[in-house]
């Protein structure tokens, strides 16, 4: 697929640029991201290189992930990063991370509201996850007020720096948007009442 852009009403996710290197390398510098992400610890200019030139378009060209750089529609500064990962048919995961001078003005809900409307219209999706590690409250509060629904606690269920750690995990469907899904939906209580 070829990279496209999303519009909210103050924000614009759109492709990875070669001129991003700069911007990307000075936010992965925050002790936040990188503790909570799966970015390198330490994040150097090549990771920055390397991200902009390999992962992004390869994600995007083989179908496997698909990365936006997130600013206001007006310009300026790289507010954010936010990707969605195929992780089987119809099911996607969703990762993101801000930049710390952009965080309290709402612009990560919209953006994940933005990614998952598309994930739903656009991809075919069924199912959309979230994952972080457990503690990472600033992420699950986004993904809360996206309206996901919290499933639990996966035991070793991130890879991060050499370490499997504990991550809570969220799934999102189509009918929490109010759009139909491309597939039946049975849940447990209505299989329940068939028995």
């Amino acid at each position: 697929m070829d990279p496209i852009t999303l519009t909210t009403d103050r924000l614009r996710l759109r492709n990875w640029l070669p001129e991003d290197a700069d911007a990307v390398y000075a936010i992965c510098q925050d002790p936040a991201i990188r503790r909570w992400t799966t970015v390198p610890d330490p994040y150097t200019r090549e990771d920055a290189g390397f991200f902009l030139d390999r992962l992004v378009p390869d994600g995007w060209r083989e179908d496997k992930e698909y990365g936006f750089a997130v600013e206001l529609l007006e310009g300026g500064p790289l507010l954010a990063a936010a990707s969605l990962r195929a992780q089987e048919p119809g099911v996607y995961e969703i990762g993101f991370w801000q930049a710390a001078e952009a965080r309290g003005n709402g612009y990560m809900t919209e953006t994940v509201r933005a990614l998952a409307h598309w994930a739903f219209t656009g991809l075919g999706c069924t199912r959309l996850v979230w994952r972080a590690e457990v503690g990472n409250v600033a992420s699950r509060a986004v993904i809360e007020r996206t309206g996901f629904t919290p499933e639990g606690v996966q035991r070793a269920g991130l890879l991060h720096h050499g370490t499997v750690r504990d991550c809570w995990i969220a799934s999102l469907l189509p009918s929490d948007f109010g759009l139909p899904s491309p597939l039946p939906y049975l849940p447990a209580q209505d299989r329940e009442a068939l028995t």
